[in-house]
């Protein structure tokens, strides 16, 4: 049924996008347009993703997920730091870190809590996750703000370049020790009977083309959607930072979203966790630091130093998130407590 309404959305979307574009639509109308075509676009890149996944294994298919997973949201980043908004870029960071985290995480727990009455999940995978989540969103995005108060642009520019740099090689190093060294150590051995054979949705081929496909429409769609937001803005009164915390983040990452909920819904809680802090550590410690890398081929550069409140909210997402996943087990209580914090986050941002 979702994946209809998906189909139906791109063969809709795509043309009124081009069209739209072209006879100069109401920025409004077209801002919905570009928005809900870049969900449907990022749920067909989802599952070319899946299947690819399935038929090249494990290890590649864990680096495919991390490679396009929040492939969507780079590219409207990369599209928004051509056009000068850096703010909104280091906003759509911050509630991509408080989406995954709070609202993805939190409607995982709660839709799954609702049918088993407790569900668990790898808790090696938690405890490992929750020291890269605290050096990641504590250790990288805290220190520039506290050493660049007194330091100059070009200072603090540097110091942004070389922390983006260790942040990369970190996660590659996270990676390879998933992937590679300590592949199947910390696993689970309660559950024999959840190793059955998966079928692909689609050929090898076919994702291939269709993830090609998928990511060259995302890439039109992002750069009309960046230039939608200053009208945007203005007509519904909403700023800057609102809009990358909360509507770019949502859209960039709809699809992963859904497969969350979908999964821990199955009781696949592990794939669902993974998918919720696997993705803030992808945002944390590729993502930002890859745009703040590229921002350097543009006139205005994007320094790694976040305003106040998307650092304390970032920084109590991931307390909030260790003290809960710590025991390797949730129930719906919990991922309610995760959505009021993400709602009250929100208030706070809208009236910013």
């Amino acid at each position: 049924m979702v994946n209809k309404i998906f189909l139906g959305l791109v063969l809709l979307g795509v043309p009124l996008s081009v069209i739209g574009s072209l006879l100069h639509w109401p920025s409004v109308i077209m801002f919905i347009v570009y928005c809900l075509t870049i969900v449907a676009l990022a749920g067909f890149m989802g599952r070319a993703t899946e299947s690819l996944a399935i038929v090249m294994g494990p290890r590649i298919g864990g680096l495919l997920n991390a490679t396009f997973g929040n492939a969507v949201e780079l590219i409207i980043s990369i599209f928004s730091l051509k056009a000068g908004l850096v703010g909104v870029v280091l906003a759509s960071l911050t509630g991509s870190v408080l989406g995954n985290l709070l609202l993805v995480a939190g409607l995982s727990f709660f839709v799954g809590g609702t049918k088993y009455k407790r569900q668990k999940f790898n808790v090696f995978d938690a405890r490992h996750n929750a020291g890269l989540m605290i050096f990641a969103v504590i250790v990288a995005f805290v220190i520039p703000e506290v050493f660049t108060q007194n330091m100059s642009e070009s200072s603090t520019m540097s110091l942004s370049v070389g922390i983006s740099i260790i942040l990369i090689l970190l996660y590659l190093a996270a990676l390879f020790f998933k992937l590679v060294t300590h592949r199947g150590v910390y696993q689970h051995t309660e559950k024999p009977e959840e190793h059955e054979e998966e079928v692909p949705e689609w050929s090898k081929k076919k994702a291939i083309i269709i993830l090609a496909a998928a990511t060259l429409a995302v890439a039109y769609v992002s750069e009309k959607l960046v230039h939608t937001f200053s009208e945007v803005g203005e007509t519904f009164g909403w700023s800057e930072l609102f809009i990358g915390v909360i509507i770019v983040a949502i859209v960039g990452n709809a699809a992963e979203h859904a497969s969350a909920v979908i999964m821990a819904y199955k009781n696949k809680m592990d794939v669902a966790v993974e998918i919720a802090v696997g993705s803030t550590l992808q945002v944390a410690m590729f993502v930002a630091p890859v745009l703040v890398l590229i921002s350097l081929m543009y006139p205005t550069h994007m320094p790694l130093v976040f305003t106040m409140p998307e650092l304390i909210s970032m920084v109590t997402a991931v307390f909030l998130m260790i003290m809960i996943s710590n025991d390797g087990e949730t129930n719906w209580f919990e991922g309610l407590t995760l959505l009021a914090a993400y709602f009250i986050m929100g208030i706070g941002f809208y009236l910013l």
